[in-house]
């Protein structure tokens, strides 16, 4: 799943981000309104973190940005603010929750997750590819109805894939949406990564879903195609 972070205080900023990434989540940071505004517009996002001081336009005016594209997005506000007057005006521009800093990351994960529930049914489509099912919300992959216990960066990389089925992925591409770094040639990361998911995809004799194209990365597809490993 997909989350815009919209923070100008580079440390907060990258611990969230952190704590974010080691939860599956795929992370876009955003250091200002403006860039948040661009970002939002031109991309699609689970759910959008924002923070109201922000340098140029405020958090308030992105919300109302925001809500002013017809974007329903849900958005959950930061703020050092914790009068009763900001929170109310959070929510008045379109805010769906607000956080009042300094927070634990393990409520802000709550409320993320609440919010992710409260979404329509069909806002989250479950992902299938074979007999593969993977659940974006619930954070639970099957095959054949066996739950599959999958770490949380096994289950970011499965869900990169499931997403792009039938799409070959470079390894540059797997490491920027799955790591958020530039893919290093000297390192076989993404390889040791594919073959442990590849193990517990595979641990009760199912067919190979994941393959390799060689020179260049790895596509995931349903049909029993040939490829190179």
């Amino acid at each position: 799943m997909r989350v815009l972070l919209v923070e100008d205080e580079p440390k907060l900023a990258a611990l969230i981000h952190k704590g974010l990434t080691e939860d599956a989540f795929t992370v876009e940071t955003a250091p200002d309104g403006e860039t948040a505004l661009e970002l939002v517009r031109s991309n699609s996002y689970d759910i959008v973190i924002l923070d109201i001081m922000l340098p140029g336009i405020d958090g308030f005016a992105v919300c109302e940005g925001i809500r002013a594209s017809h974007l329903d997005v849900p958005i959950l506000m930061l703020s050092a603010r914790g009068m009763i007057e900001d929170r109310v005006r959070g929510l008045d521009t379109g805010a769906d929750d607000y956080l009042t800093k300094p927070f634990a990351f393990s409520e802000l994960s709550a409320r993320m997750r609440a919010l992710l529930r409260r979404q329509p049914a069909g806002a989250f489509l479950v992902l299938t590819v074979a007999d593969v099912i993977l659940d974006p919300v619930r954070r639970v992959v099957t095959r054949s109805g066996r739950r599959l216990d999958l770490t949380q960066k096994e289950l970011a990389l499965l869900e990169y894939l499931m997403r792009n089925a039938g799409q070959v992925l470079t390894r540059a591409m797997i490491a920027e949406q799955v790591w958020d770094v530039t893919w290093d040639r000297l390192t076989n990361v993404i390889d040791v990564f594919i073959n442990h998911l590849r193990k517990k995809l595979e641990e009760a004799g199912e067919p190979r879903l994941i393959h390799a194209v060689r020179g260049v990365g790895y596509v995931m597809r349903s049909a029993d195609e040939r490829a190179d490993a």
